[in-house]
Formats: structure tokens, sequence, C-alpha cells
């Protein structure tokens, strides 16, 4: 266990991520949850983990990163469950082989936000449209450029207006959602993110774009078995994904942020959702 910690600790450094702790949590059962920086950065975690942790008796260390990264480490067998939002790379994943049930738990929305005078003239328009029209006007544009599913739909975006962004205009930190909207605002440039992080951090930027169904952010859990490694341990992730998608775990991620971050979808039929 220690040697698993210590490597998934050196990949969350490599990726500027952050970790979330419960040092007052009861010793013995513990798992590691890899998961996105949206649900560290909004403070969903706060919450969530020392009530899991009260209800099972599983301790948790949560190592906040991208997506992508997120998966990288399921995949190495270096976290027992994820809590991701980039479907297309989970669904990807899951047809390996070494992942185990993955269940949707939540969605929210990403919106495009940008300066309040908005010299490419987005404002309202439909989200690909908006993309174009920052690339044809070179405005400036803060990608994540991290393999998050945040970074993960702005690629898609980008393709669906027929753009492949390069130049001056176009920059990528690399880091997390919130270290994100601190450059965009810096520069008073245009960037993709998260609703959650948005109200939280409260960058001075406008929400220019949003409602868009090509805007919808699904979160879902997925468990991880011994298939990708010894270490993992499946009965924690089972323990973590039947809490988070049952009642006290949906209604708190219902009432967090007094409802304004995250719509919980717990058995909802995921077509249907942003109809």
């Amino acid at each position: 266990m220690i040697r698993r910690v210590l490597a998934a600790v050196a990949a969350l450094a490599l990726a500027a991520g952050c970790g979330t702790d419960q040092a007052a949590a009861p010793a013995g059962k513990e798992l590691i949850l890899a998961t996105t920086t949206s649900t560290q950065d909004s403070g969903l975690l706060d919450d969530l983990l020392p009530e899991f942790t009260r209800d099972t008796g599983w301790r948790v260390k949560s190592l906040a990163v991208g997506s992508g990264q997120a998966i990288e480490l399921g995949r190495r067998g270096e976290a027992d469950v994820l809590l991701v939002h980039s479907p297309e790379a989970e669904v990807r994943f899951v047809a390996e082989g070494s992942a185990g049930p993955r269940r949707l738990v939540m969605h929210n929305d990403f919106v495009l936000a940008g300066p309040a005078g908005d010299p490419a003239g987005t404002r309202n328009q439909p989200a690909v449209e908006a993309m174009r029209k920052i690339a044809s006007t070179g405005a400036g544009f803060v990608s994540r450029g991290d393999e998050s599913g945040t970074h993960a739909r702005e690629k898609q975006l980008w393709h669906q207006a027929g753009v492949t962004p390069s130049g001056g205009w176009y920059r990528s930190t690399g880091q997390g959602m919130g270290a994100t909207l601190r450059v965009a605002s810096e520069t008073s440039a245009y960037t993709l993110t998260d609703r959650a992080t948005y109200l939280t951090q409260k960058p001075p930027l406008e929400v220019l774009n949003e409602g868009d169904k090509a805007l919808l952010n699904i979160y879902h859990v997925i468990e991880m078995t011994r298939k990708a490694g010894d270490r993992v341990q499946p009965e924690g992730a089972k323990a973590f994904a039947d809490w988070i998608v049952g009642a006290k775990a949906q209604g708190m991620i219902g009432a967090f942020g007094e409802g304004k971050l995250f719509v919980p979808d717990a058995g909802k039929d995921e077509a249907a959702l942003g109809s």
C-alpha cells in the first residue's frame, strides 16, 4: 500500500494536481480515489469524503488530476476507484477489461467564459460557433491542455468548428481548472470551464455561452479490479461506488452549493440528460 500511495502521489505531482487526506478518519482500511480537479476545486469532496468514511470505515486518499490522468492511474493499478467526466475516454477504458462497473453519478455543465467586452462576439452563440469566432478573430483563449475531461470537450468543440488551434492567441497551461481560470482572467482571454469551478472561484470573467447540449458535463464512477494490478482494492472501490450513487450521497450532491453546482443523476436515463 505504501508503495502504491507513493507512486500515485508521484504521478499527481507530475500533473500539478492536489490531494485530500482525512487525517481524522479511523485507521485501517484505505482506498485511493482518482478524480478530477473540478470535484476538488469546487469543494464537493470536502463535503462527501468525511461522510463516506463515517458511514463505511474506509479512509480515502484522493488524487485530483485531469480525467485522462485519473484513468491512467486506474490503468496502472494505482487507484482503486475513479470519479471522472470524460465519457468517450471512459467507455474506451472500460472496454480494455481492467475496470469494473461504470455508473452515472451526476452532471453539471461547461460554460465558455471570457472578458466582459467579448472581443470575438461570442455572447449567446452556439458553442461551436463561439469557438469558431474566437479562432477567426485571434482573440485569446486559454486551454487546460492536460487531457482532462474539460480539455477533451474543448478539443471536441474545436474539431466540430473545423479549427486546429495554434498561434499566439492560443495558450495551454497544462494545469487544473482553477489555475487555468486565473491565467485567463489575468490575460483577459476566453476559456472553457465547468460551472462548479467557475462559481466557486468567481473569476473576473463573464459567462458568455451556456445551455448548449454540447456543453453537458457528465460524471461517472468507475470501479477498478485486480486485473489492473494486485494492489487494487475492489472491496473499497465497490464501497465507494455504492455509496456515491446511494440516497445519502445523491442528496448531498443535490444540496451542495445550494443546489447550483451539480445535479444528482444516479439511476436516471443518461440519454435524456440535458434535453
